[in-house]
């Protein structure tokens, strides 16, 4: 078990469904950040296309990321569509020096989503170096439910791949610092910068991280291309409790 976790929070440069450009800015990200734990937003690997092919996880476009994993000793967790059986998810991929694995689906789907993915099956957290670390990917960092069950999971840390858009910084901070409160857990927010699909002609970035007691460790700015890192510690000092019920929202059409 680690005393610490270097973790970095990236906003890869992302061409709309080409997963193997794709796949080496993911790659040059990890090299320049040179942390153990690396978190990509919500679908990095093909950016936010409800149409993109559900990639298989042996896929050798992602052999870059792969690489860059066993040179820096990295564990990535990237977007992607993936799919099982007859259901499409959107999900988050462990991708380390052994290569790629699924490790989470998003569970709180939008309406314009429900018609492309099945939900996934709810909280769920990952062990990286003896840190508990739960999982969650866009709406599902703004859904009471989710953020409890994963709080229930004892994490130590947080971590979110999102997309947002611009005028929805505000909300992105706020989901992040209800995390802190309810999870009592370090938060890693890695948040799309730059176009994508679906109407997202102008996105949040500004991806951060923040530590136990919520103060603020790294941020990014608002443009592509950027990764921003810091080193997480354990602490048993609480923070604040949680905000109240009313801050929280499940409208079916917001992330």
């Amino acid at each position: 078990m680690r005393p610490s976790l270097s973790v970095a929070v990236g906003q890869p440069v992302c061409l709309p469904l080409d997963v193997a450009r794709n796949a080496v800015e993911h790659a040059r990200l990890i090299r320049r950040a040179g942390a153990r734990l690396v978190v990509f937003p919500e679908l990095s690997l093909t950016g936010y296309h409800f149409d993109a092919a559900p990639l298989p996880l042996h896929d050798s476009a992602l052999a870059p990321i792969v690489a860059a994993c066993a040179d820096a000793d990295t564990i990535a967790l990237a977007g992607a569509p993936v799919r099982a059986g007859d259901d499409r998810y959107i999900a988050m991929l462990r991708i380390d020096a052994a290569g790629a694995a699924t490790v989470y689906r998003k569970s709180w789907l939008s309406s314009e989503e429900q018609a492309w993915f099945t939900p996934g099956g709810g909280p769920t957290s990952i062990d990286i170096d003896g840190w508990r670390v739960g999982l969650g990917i866009c709406r599902d960092t703004g859904v009471r439910a989710h953020v409890e069950g994963v709080a229930a999971l004892d994490i130590d840390l947080y971590v979110g791949s999102v997309l947002h858009h611009h005028h929805e910084l505000d909300e992105q901070d706020a989901r992040a610092g209800r995390i802190n409160r309810i999870c009592q857990a370090s938060v890693a927010v890695a948040s799309f910068a730059g176009s994508t699909g679906e109407g997202y002609a102008v996105t949040a970035g500004n991806s951060g991280i923040w530590d136990a007691q919520g103060q603020q460790l790294a941020r990014a700015n608002d443009q592509p291309g950027q990764v921003v890192s810091a080193s997480l510690y354990r602490s048993a000092t609480p923070v604040a409790p949680h905000a109240p019920s009313s801050c929280w929202s499940i409208d079916s059409t917001r992330r």
